[in-house]
């Protein structure tokens, strides 16, 4: 079976943890142990997240001032090596070499007139106290946005159109290799076809919309989107909330979910299985046995009645 797995940014970095190289090899390293079996059993393909790395590297780039500070496009990149390079080394050393990998640098298209670059809204970067992010904001011309109880630096997210690599990525899959790719949604480009050029630009895509882009070019039997809750819920935090175990695409799409957490994860399944061949689930890393067998997460499908966990 082929598998995307979109990892979510929960087992890079740890909210409000320092983003030290140290902290990021530790995390990883607990995160590539429940895929290590599923990395045997199946084709995987590994993507992440990248939002607090490249907003680190982008502080500092600014910390620098004999030179003019790299663009995002730039730093999405140096990020895609960094932890592909992390994520492989520690998922090579969970399944004892016994397989074989390979990390592509992924570029995405997006469009040039994608209204997302009037309205950023994606975080990238670490967190930080209201004063503190609204004095960089003002000393370095960002746009902030609350992100829970703290700030952090937004950045425009334009829509993925496709993964100019997929093929490449699909072919390595069925050659027997683990892929790692899609590194924060991949580095943003816009594509000229008249003049057959590819220019980047200042964004960093939604890892999650990228995956199901890639998932379905990639022609995925199963989307996975792993994070820290076991299942999407219905009311959530409420004294009636109740765990989906199974829903179709237009079943979902009656409901709600937090656009800063759930809501993109459920958009990017939606549009997986809306457009795909395969179905999708969204749960948690920890419980991924659990998952393969059906006793956990969420499972979007075509066909079928809602089924909520008892």
């Amino acid at each position: 079976m082929k598998i995307v797995a979109a990892l979510g940014g929960n087992a890079l970095n740890r909210r409000g943890e320092p983003i030290t190289s140290q902290n990021l090899r530790k995390n990883v390293r607990e995160t590539v142990k429940p895929l290590a079996d599923l990395a045997l059993e199946h084709d995987l393909i590994l993507t992440h997240g990248n939002g607090p790395q490249v907003g680190l590297l982008a502080l500092q780039n600014l910390a620098y001032e004999e030179v003019q500070a790299y663009p995002l496009d730039v730093l999405g990149a140096e990020t895609q090596g960094m932890l592909g390079y992390v994520l492989g080394q520690e998922l090579l050393n969970a399944l004892k070499l016994k397989k074989e990998m390979a990390t592509i640098l992924t570029t995405t298209a997006v469009a040039a007139d994608d209204p997302a670059f009037a309205h950023p809204t994606k975080f990238v970067g670490p967190v930080y106290k209201e004063d503190t992010a609204r004095a960089l904001a003002a000393e370095h011309g960002w746009t902030i946005a609350q992100d829970g109880d703290w700030w952090r630096r937004v950045v425009p997210s334009p829509e993925p159109l496709h993964i100019r690599q997929a093929g490449t990525i699909k072919k390595l899959s069925e050659m027997g290799l683990i892929v790692v790719c899609v590194g924060g949604g991949g580095v943003p480009v816009i594509a000229d076809y008249e003049q057959a050029t590819l220019t980047g630009v200042e964004a960093v895509i939604d890892k999650d919309l990228a995956s199901a882009v890639l998932a379905r070019d990639a022609d995925a039997d199963l989307f996975l989107l792993l994070t820290e809750a076991d299942a999407v819920y219905l009311d959530w935090g409420t004294p009636e909330q109740r765990a989906i175990k199974r829903a179709t695409v237009d079943q979902l799409a009656q409901y709600g979910f937090a656009e800063g957490s759930m809501g993109p994860k459920v958009d990017a399944a939606r549009r997986f299985v809306a457009g795909g061949q395969g179905e999708a689930v969204i749960g948690s890393l920890s419980k991924l046995p659990e998952i393969l067998a059906g006793t956990s997460g969420t499972r979007i499908v075509r066909d079928g009645e809602m089924e909520i966990y008892a």
